[in-house]
């Protein structure tokens, strides 16, 4: 009976040890490669994933969107005399990388295509772009600008294959209406320069689109 008990009384005590143990080492400090993990662990890791109707800003979103112009004008390009209504219709994507600030870095790629003295010029744009407020702060409004190169994939005889083009416009953007898709309306001008002649175009535009967060 002695035995019994004293097997028992050593069970406990070595079960209370244990538990003790296990306690001191969940509050041990972390150690060194743990701490260096943490520290360069990428903000986009640190950040929470976002809810419905909202981006985090670990998020990034794609935009897919189509555009007219609703006016348009143009200045030695293919003639001497000012033409109207030059700008036809456009399609892009915007695509949101990273967070700098109150600002969201996109880059967007557009296919336009334009009527210039019966031809239709196609042109393809690279842009970087700053949006405001970030999408993060879940203000609808923003405003934008970006600036890049413009390459003619169709262009009228004698006229630059090379533009430099930019962008300045504001919007009304909504994530996540429908699981992880939303969308957004935008207007502003689209302005372009020939670098390798004397042309330029000048255009106010609306666009639509969808928005996808990932």
């Amino acid at each position: 009976m002695t035995e019994v008990s004293f097997s028992s009384q050593n069970y406990r005590v070595g079960r209370k040890i244990a538990q003790n143990q296990t306690s001191k080492d969940a509050e041990a400090p972390k150690n060194g490669r743990q701490k260096a993990q943490e520290y360069f662990q990428s903000d986009s890791e640190k950040a929470p994933r976002s809810s419905s109707g909202s981006v985090a800003s670990g998020d990034h979103y794609l935009a897919i969107h189509a555009s007219t112009y609703m006016n348009s004008e143009t200045w030695l390009w293919g003639q001497k005399e000012k033409q109207k209504d030059t700008g036809k219709s456009g399609f892009g994507v915007t695509y949101r990388f990273d967070e700098w600030g109150q600002t969201d870095l996109n880059v967007r790629f557009e296919l336009n295509e334009f009527n210039v003295v019966d031809q239709k010029p196609v042109k393809f744009t690279i842009l970087p772009v700053i949006v405001f407020p970030e999408a993060g702060s879940q203000f609808p409004l923003y405003f934008g600008a970006g600036a890049g190169l413009g390459v003619f994939f169709k262009q009228i005889d004698q006229e630059s294959s090379l533009s430099f083009d930019y962008q300045l416009f504001m919007g009304a953007r909504f994530f996540n209406i429908a699981g992880s898709t939303g969308f957004f309306i935008e207007t502003g001008i689209k302005n372009h320069v020939h670098l390798l002649s004397d042309g330029q175009f000048n255009g106010t535009y609306l666009a639509l689109g969808a928005l996808f967060t990932f």
